[in-house]
């Protein structure tokens, strides 16, 4: 971990600024409010603190400094949103290991970067100019109002060959950087020209909005019907979704996205109010991109066509959702229609009603497949599906139900899935940990009771060194108080965040958000603490005799038990004395 390049990033970023880019904040003594991005509710409970630059929701307790928000919010890992709030922030990051090539390509990446945003800017003027009149007029054929169309920033290319060329060589790129960047295609002969000609184009953005790729569809004769960008440096198609930095607030917020196929698909779903919709990129959906839509939603639903292909892509894609962990719905179109028709021709409510009658994705999946899969394809998709369950807990959970739909005993079907079931579970990275391992939430008497001594400490930080001097170490009983009092003493007046883990956060983030004691009743509480710490001291120190008391007895040493005797009855406990 880079803490002089977190630090710097925290001096110049406001955690304020970046939350306010997702959420609505108000400002409430003192600090700033607003409906919480990671759970559905109707009564503001998100609390941003600017001056100490972390968020606690008091709902659902999520918390954390300003890489925790961004990372779940965009549900990237925490390396992404370093390495993103640096470039932000104009922060070089120190590399673990030197690479002589890694300031080449992180130059490279911001050229094509910068390609990109150009090349959206030529086709967004070129949908314009009389040039574009025939994408205009398939735009108005299919309905698609200018709001949405300025959302979704598309634009058209003309049928010139070397339009686009032409013009990032004005602007001072090459040619064969146009190449590198996806923009331009190269023939056998070493010739130079336009990927997307005569197409309206759909540019595809990142989580932060930037465009590192574009889509066309043809808008005269001509295949293929669609075109879209190849992998470069700054797009892999396996790890993007099609407008999810427009959908990603409404997602966040309802903690449920629609997923479909097309680029229209999209668009449609948006004009009519389904505004946590977003699309695969003309590929089959992958585990990075639903891990990627996980990060702001707990179900999916897939809208997908009504025909045989849209059923078997529906059919693999459902069973990538809930094999990592997410629930899932499918909605069942007639055949031979898609989202776009149906929209246009039924309007908002037609597809309500279809949206309304999502089938459970596990159930949509065992029926389809009985339906038209032979028993031993149906037998084999069910055990590759339990094999590829991400956890042993999700394997427990959809054995039955899987059972259940096939019609067998659970017990006969985990006899004959024992190889599958008994097969390490594929490990999977959590997107907002940092560089240790996530401990378990606390629970249980011994804890509560450390959580007194904490929540002092992390509420009047002030007083941790007398707390130490005082021997709060030593009355502290669980792993998990004595794990954070640890990083409470050795990091005392430094930002101590990105040194907690999830739990940690939570009560680190809460406790800071109440209102801290002051005058009297500072003082008042600071004595009863002291009390308690000795007290506990006392107790603590009495059963250690007395244990050494028994022992001692046990094997008959005279001697020592005289010894302890004497010492337990001299130490009588006097609270007047203890302040």
């Amino acid at each position: 971990m880079d803490r002089a390049a977190i630090e710097a990033i925290k001096e110049r970023l406001d955690i304020v600024d970046i939350v306010r880019r997702y959420v609505e904040l108000k400002p409430v003594s003192g600090r700033w409010m607003g409906l919480c991005p990671f759970h559905n509710e109707k009564t503001a409970s998100f609390s941003v603190n600017g001056e100490e630059g972390f968020f606690y929701c008091f709902g659902c307790q999520a918390s954390g400094d300003i890489f925790d928000f961004y990372s779940h919010i965009n549900g990237v890992e925490f390396k992404d949103a370093l390495e993103q709030l640096a470039a932000e922030a104009g922060v070089e990051l120190t590399p673990g290991k030197v690479d002589p090539q890694a300031a080449k390509r992180s130059s490279e990446r911001k050229i094509f970067m910068d390609m990109h945003e150009h090349a959206a800017k030529y086709f967004s003027r070129m949908l314009k100019l009389p040039e574009g009149r025939e994408a205009r007029k398939y735009i108005e054929g299919r309905g698609m109002d200018t709001s949405v169309i300025e959302s979704f920033g598309l634009g058209c290319s003309t049928d010139d060959w070397q339009g686009l060329e032409k013009y990032l060589v004005s602007k001072g790129y090459t040619a064969e950087q146009g190449v590198k960047a996806g923009l331009l295609s190269q023939n056998a002969k070493g010739r130079t020209y336009d990927r997307f000609r005569a197409r309206l184009i759909f540019p595809i953005t990142n989580l932060s909005g930037r465009v590192i790729a574009f889509g066309g569809r043809i808008i005269t004769n001509g295949e293929p019907k669609y075109l879209n960008s190849s992998d470069t440096p700054i797009y892999k198609k396996g790890e993007h979704l099609y407008g999810l930095s427009t959908a990603r607030n409404s997602i966040a917020r309802t903690k449920r996205a629609l997923l479909t196929e097309g680029y229209m698909d999209v668009i449609s779903l948006h004009q009519f109010g389904y505004t946590n919709s977003c699309g695969v990129l003309g590929t089959a959906l992958t585990p990075d991109q639903v891990k990627r839509l996980s990060g702001f939603c707990s179900k999916i639903d897939l809208v997908f066509d009504g025909d045989a292909a849209g059923l078997k892509a529906a059919l693999r894609s459902t069973e990538m959702i809930l094999t990592q962990g997410v629930s899932c719905g499918v909605v069942v179109l007639p055949d031979g229609e898609d989202v776009d028709s149906i929209l246009q021709s039924r309007g908002a409510e037609g597809f309500q009603v279809f949206l309304d009658k999502a089938r459970d994705g596990l159930e949509f999946s065992l029926e389809t497949l009985q339906k038209g899969y032979s028993p031993r394809e149906v037998m084999d998709w069910a055990q590759g599906f339990l094999k590829r369950m991400t956890s042993a807990s999700l394997r427990a959970f959809y054995l039955p139900k899987v059972a259940s739909g096939l019609g067998v005993a659970e017990a006969e079907l985990r006899s004959v899935f024992s190889g599958a079931l008994n097969a390490p579970v594929p490990q999977q990275q959590n997107t907002v940990q940092r560089d240790q391992p996530r401990a378990a939430t606390p629970v249980g008497a011994q804890v509560k009771d450390d959580k007194y001594f904490l929540r002092y400490a992390v509420k009047h930080p002030e007083y941790v060194v007398e707390l130490s001097e005082r021997g709060v170490a030593q009355v502290l009983t669980s792993h998990w108080g004595k794990t954070l009092w640890s990083k409470i003493a050795a990091h005392s007046g430094q930002d101590i965040i990105p040194l907690l883990d999830d739990s940690e956060k939570r009560f680190y983030a809460g406790c800071r958000m109440e209102e801290a004691l002051s005058g009297e009743d500072l003082e008042d509480e600071w004595r009863h603490v002291c009390r308690v710490i000795a007290r506990r001291r006392y107790d603590m120190g009495r059963k250690k005799l007395t244990d050494a008391l028994r022992r001692a007895q046990a094997q008959g040493d005279t001697e020592r038990v005289n010894a302890y005797l004497k010492v337990l009855n001299d130490s009588v406990w006097r609270d007047d004395e203890q302040h």
